[in-house]
């Protein structure tokens, strides 16, 4: 069989010399990089015009004793502007630089399979957002409740607000990452790396990964360690179908190639 690079050629598509690679690397890179900074422009403007604070806030609202929560440092409130302005834009720039990491890469694929690009970014931007959403609504308050309930007869919490973000902020963000994997093991199916039958042999070793990286990215609570582990292994579960059926229709689509090329 030809190579992949001989076989694009076949398609139109020249073998681009190395020092083109870098130069569309550092392109993509800068649009990537410029995205990300008009992102910051908008995320600090949506902070200081709109209630973000209080929309991080609303998890633990209900378990502060006191309204709010409370900050040691006068540079505080402005740290916290730009993180969250920061978190907002990288939110909004996502889509953005995801497709410029898929034109970068798209050059290695065939045809056929460039036509993924809008589907994946599309799914790849649902699921971060049913992540995030299951951390917010439903991961985030329950596992407070859960870890604010010992010792409340003997101490007093004092929540503060740099604490509280880095921690909402992180597990939030983990799984809107963590709810990526489908997207990301069918695309490293496309390249070839990974394969449907190296994903179910390796499967008890994945989630050995997952129960790693689940105690990692939380409190390492039971709870919130099993509502981000259940997720991941579902979605792995997905990503094994998914490139099976990928693989199953590019056979397809080669045997019928073949078939309709002249001898």
């Amino acid at each position: 069989m030809e190579p992949r690079r001989q076989i694009a050629g076949s398609l139109g598509q020249a073998e681009m010399p190395f020092l083109d690679h870098l130069d569309e690397l550092r392109t993509r890179l800068i649009r990537a990089l410029l995205a990300l900074i008009v992102g910051l422009v908008i995320g600090l403007v949506a902070v200081t015009q709109w209630d973000v604070l209080g929309i991080v806030e609303r998890p633990i609202a209900d378990l502060l004793p006191g309204e709010n929560l409370n900050f040691s440092s006068p540079t505080t409130p402005f740290v916290i502007t730009l993180k969250l302005g920061f978190i907002v834009g990288l939110l909004v720039a996502s889509p953005y630089m995801a497709l410029q990491g898929w034109k970068f890469l798209a050059p290695a694929l065939y045809e056929n399979e460039r036509k993924f690009a809008v589907p994946a970014i599309a799914t790849g931007t649902l699921l971060f957002v049913a992540g995030i959403s299951m951390a917010y609504f439903v991961v985030l308050p329950l596992g407070l409740r859960i870890l604010l309930t010992f010792y409340v007869e003997d101490l007093t919490p004092l929540i503060m607000i740099g604490e509280y973000l880095n921690f909402a902020t992180k597990l939030i963000l983990a799984f809107g990452f963590i709810f990526e994997l489908p997207v990301v093991l069918v695309f490293l199916s496309l390249l070839g790396i990974v394969t449907p039958e190296g994903l179910a042999k390796y499967r008890r070793h994945a989630i050995v990964v997952m129960a790693v990286v689940a105690a990692f990215l939380t409190p390492a609570d039971p709870y919130t360690m099993l509502a981000m582990m259940l997720p991941m292994m579902l979605l792995y579960e997905i990503s094994v179908v998914a490139t099976r059926v990928l693989r199953r229709r590019r056979q397809e689509r080669e045997q019928a190639d073949r078939e309709g090329s002249p001898a």
